[in-house]
């Protein structure tokens, strides 16, 4: 089962800090080629958990006597740990979005360069898939997805064009969803169809809620001087990932008690987001978009 090759795999390693009888969490298994390299680094001692809600990727679980595979989403990362008996950890490692096995299986639906049903399930039990979203969402609720999750220039139009065209056919596959469109698609097609991909898989997966989770959920899961490396591909969880690490919340505000004093969970290791070098670019396309940030809990 072929994944994507691990995104800047040298520099999540060296920023994990990693000891050799330390505990860390790889949220985003996948094909589990951060975690092959976590281990490495590990010794008798040491103990990785690897995270991941789809079926694929759990099938890809590491034999190692250090390694413990949970198949959950990690927004419910604190309570997995703790019914495995794990209270804290040394260092959290994600790398978010869409794996290239996903978007390369067509029968997933992630991708429109397939003919499949529109489905985008991270989770395959999931109820909620993206054919249910543009059949049945309100006019409101379609817009705020592609304006806020994906940025679509003329979300207004597009929801218009799909909001008329549903009354005549509701839509089950790929190839009905592009028919659907195909009128209002503006500038750069393939651009385009990114962007409202995005949103849709975005809306199917909650992956804002699920990321929001996750991040506060970290601040006691960590141990003192524990490391947190995150890995974002587009704006909308860049700049959550950001605030976070920064100061504790999502909005970015630096928060002091009643003595005026400032509080925050952690320290940044990386003042801007590191980005892949233009050889890995070269070698792995999947890096262009990824942006590293880096903190450790004070």
């Amino acid at each position: 089962m072929m994944y994507h090759d691990p995104v800047m795999l040298n520099e999540c390693i060296d920023y994990l800090n990693i000891t050799d009888s330390g505990t860390y969490v790889d949220v985003t298994f996948g094909g589990g080629g951060h975690s092959k390299a976590i281990l490495e680094k590990l010794g008798i001692k040491g103990k990785l958990v690897g995270m991941d809600q789809d079926d694929d990727a759990v099938k890809n679980a590491l034999i190692d006597s250090r390694f413990l595979m949970i198949q959950a989403n990690f927004s419910d990362i604190s309570s997995y740990l703790r019914l495995n008996g794990i209270r804290k950890v040394d260092g959290i490692l994600a790398d978010l979005g869409v794996s290239s096995f996903q978007l390369d299986e067509a029968s997933r639906g992630f991708s429109y360069r397939f003919e499949a049903p529109l489905d985008m399930r991270m989770n395959q039990n999931g109820q909620l898939d993206a054919a249910k979203i543009i059949n049945f969402y309100s006019d409101d609720k379609l817009l705020n997805i592609f304006s806020t999750y994906g940025e679509v220039r003329n979300s207004k139009t597009l929801v218009n064009q799909i909001v008329k065209e549903r009354r005549i056919a509701k839509v089950h596959t790929i190839q009905d969803f592009l028919r659907m469109i195909d009128a209002v698609i503006i500038g750069e097609k393939f651009k385009y169809l990114s962007q409202v991909f995005q949103a849709l898989r975005i809306e199917v997966n909650d992956e804002m809620n699920v990321l929001k989770s996750f991040l506060l959920s970290t601040k006691d899961i960590l141990n003192e001087n524990g490391r947190l490396v995150i890995m974002s591909y587009h704006s909308l969880e860049d700049r959550l990932v950001k605030n976070f690490m920064k100061a504790g919340n999502f909005e970015g505000e630096l928060e002091s008690d009643f003595y005026g004093k400032i509080s925050k969970p952690f320290q940044l290791i990386t003042k801007k987001a590191i980005q892949a070098t233009p050889e890995e670019v070269k070698r792995n396309p999947r890096s262009r978009s990824a942006k590293l940030r880096v903190c450790q809990k004070i």
